[in-house]
């Protein structure tokens, strides 16, 4: 049995779709309102919560293989839950930024995390993405509504990974040797801007948006009523105040796991535009 956590999030649905399509066999998805939860047919729904041990030890009864979404409950409980449900193998989102900014609040927090996980004494993969294509959607609103975006760094390009690529390499080593042990830093194909991107949006879209640069200060201003102080500091040096060629390096990863290559960030908008409608 394959648990998916996060199931109803932006790599959990891909990645019961992967799951149930290549026979991967019993495959439970774990989500707070089942009721709601569209699943692959044969995906068994499982409601929980992880601040709710009972129901996070229903979820795990009988589970072999887990896929964990770092810092939605907590990963300690999670883990030591796992481990005495007899769980084997742990598959990890943590974040690339553990190794290209390890001086970060949220990058320590996922390192520490990552440490529990190898500590813990069950098999583990982790995964290390860099920015989602997703992370556009912080847009939505302001292009369905004034068409028009605020953004700093307009201009630093990231390789930004579309969230199915991660589902896919999630699939590879939940269900094929060889993956144990290991841990796996994950881009898309090419680095996009900001700018870029707000392009490839309004060409979907066939209207123009426009691009408003901003400052770093307001743009903190804005996030930290959402993230915080310390992780809206975060956000802005990962995306431009303090980019390194670790975190600039597109990498080969997705394509060497799976055999087929990363998506571009225009097929995610291709695939998600009318949410900017």
């Amino acid at each position: 049995m394959i648990l998916v956590t996060g199931a109803t999030g932006n790599i959990g649905r891909d990645l019961l779709g992967e799951l149930a399509t290549c026979g991967a066999g019993p495959v439970r998805g774990l989500t707070r309102d089942g009721a709601r939860a569209l699943f692959p047919e044969g995906v068994e729904v499982c409601e929980g919560d992880f601040a709710d041990p009972a129901s996070l030890e229903r979820a795990l009864d009988g589970v072999r293989s887990l896929f964990l979404v770092s810092r939605i409950g907590s990963d300690a409980d999670i883990l030591d839950a796992a481990r005495r449900a007899g769980v084997e193998h742990v598959v990890l989102v943590s974040s690339i930024t553990v190794q290209t900014h390890p001086h970060l609040g949220p990058a320590r927090e996922n390192a520490t995390v990552e440490q529990l996980l190898k500590d813990d004494g069950m098999a583990w993969t982790v995964l290390r993405p860099t920015q989602f294509a997703s992370n556009a959607l912080w847009w939505a609103e302001s292009i369905r509504e004034r068409r028009t975006v605020r953004v700093p760094y307009a201009d630093t390009g990231l390789p930004t990974i579309h969230p199915a690529d991660i589902a896919a390499v999630a699939r590879v080593v939940l269900t094929e040797p060889g993956h144990r042990g290991r841990t796996y830093a994950l881009t898309g194909p090419e680095r996009v801007t900001a700018r870029q991107q707000l392009e490839a949006i309004a060409a979907a879209l066939g209207r123009e948006v426009s691009l408003a640069g901003i400052g770093r200060e307001e743009a903190h201003r804005q996030m930290s009523t959402v993230l915080g102080a310390e992780a809206a500091d975060a956000v802005l040096d990962v995306t431009g105040g303090d980019v390194n060629e670790g975190l600039l390096e597109v990498r080969d990863t997705v394509e060497r796991v799976t055999g087929a290559c990363a998506r571009p960030f225009h097929r995610w908008v291709s695939e998600n535009i009318a949410a900017f409608r």
